[in-house]
């Protein structure tokens, strides 16, 4: 199977990359804005003539598009998240290779859900921020291509690589600074949202099943289960023995900078203050991962306390 993976050095495609590489039947090639893919195209700025002719040269079966941008403002995502999408159905729909679509979305497509339930694939996105919009009128473009495509709505990647700039990234920084200042409080914000993490290995596990698969539409991908911040900072503590104690700081907004870690509230740390969940997402997020299991038979594997050992360790190389 020849596979054609687009973003293989982000976040995801790295471990997609690792997981299709580790199938025998699987011919890999990576397309990316980046010196170390096979073929560098830039999606953003790129013709879909240009990318047709090399998907004819090509020939894939598959398609996996894990690129695209989760900061920046709304022009910078639009372009990066939805006109890259664009440009890789219409490619696919001028092209003759007849490839199959996977294609990475994400839980900020829904936008914020009421507590305590799970969001299934039929619930009407609703996203609060400009990353889930752009996200979501990529999915619209993929599903109303005609191509056979299927979104993989991801919720909060965890694990191995994690961004700093993300919620458990910024929270093992501000850990590893308090550990190696020896400060003896670790002053958190931002603890009480509940997110749905799931190990960045098994979301590969899950975009491989469906590069398999006949699925098509949207599958969501996440553990099933949310978590608060404050039980994942604690476990963080646990894993990376950090024996000082843990105060959350009763502020409800979020700082714009620096959510998650004070070591100290110093007032040179002041940050600006924006909406309390940066995401979109609201509270609270849980997937219901029922069509994933029916649909690709996949599962999540690695448990929170693993992907946090991970980051962890990450996190201590840099003391």
């Amino acid at each position: 199977m020849r596979v054609l993976l687009i973003g293989a050095n982000g976040y995801i495609g790295r471990f997609v990359a690792d997981r299709l590489l580790a199938d025998p039947a699987v011919q890999l090639t990576a397309l990316g804005r980046g010196d170390d893919a096979d073929v560098r195209f830039d999606l953003a700025t790129g013709s879909p003539g240009a990318l047709t002719r090399f998907l004819d040269a090509v020939h894939p079966g598959v398609v996996v598009n894990c690129a695209g941008a989760i900061r920046g403002g709304a022009r910078e995502l639009t372009r990066h998240n939805t006109v890259a999408v664009a440009t890789v159905c219409e490619a696919l729909r001028r092209s003759g290779c007849g490839a199959r679509l996977v294609q990475i979305g994400c839980g900020a497509e829904y936008g914020p859900s009421q507590p305590g339930s799970s969001t299934a694939e039929d619930a009407v996105p609703r996203p609060g921020g400009p990353y889930g919009v752009s996200k979501l009128a990529a999915t619209e473009l993929v599903l109303g291509s005609g191509l056979d495509a299927v979104v993989l709505r991801v919720f909060s990647p965890a694990g191995p690589g994690t961004p700093a700039g993300s919620p458990l990234g910024r929270l093992a920084e501000a850990m590893r600074r308090a550990m190696q200042s020896g400060d003896g409080e670790l002053k958190l914000g931002g603890l009480g949202v509940q997110r749905d993490f799931v190990d960045v290995r098994d979301v590969a596990r899950a975009v491989h099943a469906a590069s398999l698969s006949a699925a098509q539409g949207v599958i969501n991908i996440g553990s099933g289960r949310a978590v608060r911040l404050r039980d994942a900072a604690a476990v963080l503590a646990r894993v990376a023995g950090y024996g000082g104690a843990l105060h959350e700081l009763d502020a409800p907004p979020v700082p714009l900078r620096s959510p998650i870690g004070h070591p100290r509230a110093d007032s040179d740390h002041a940050a600006p203050v924006a909406y309390p969940y940066p995401d979109g997402c609201g509270s609270w997020q849980q997937a219901d991962v029922r069509t994933a299991r029916d649909r690709l038979g996949w599962r999540p594997r690695i448990n929170l306390e693993e992907s946090l050992a991970d980051i962890w360790m990450e996190a201590a190389c840099r003391i």
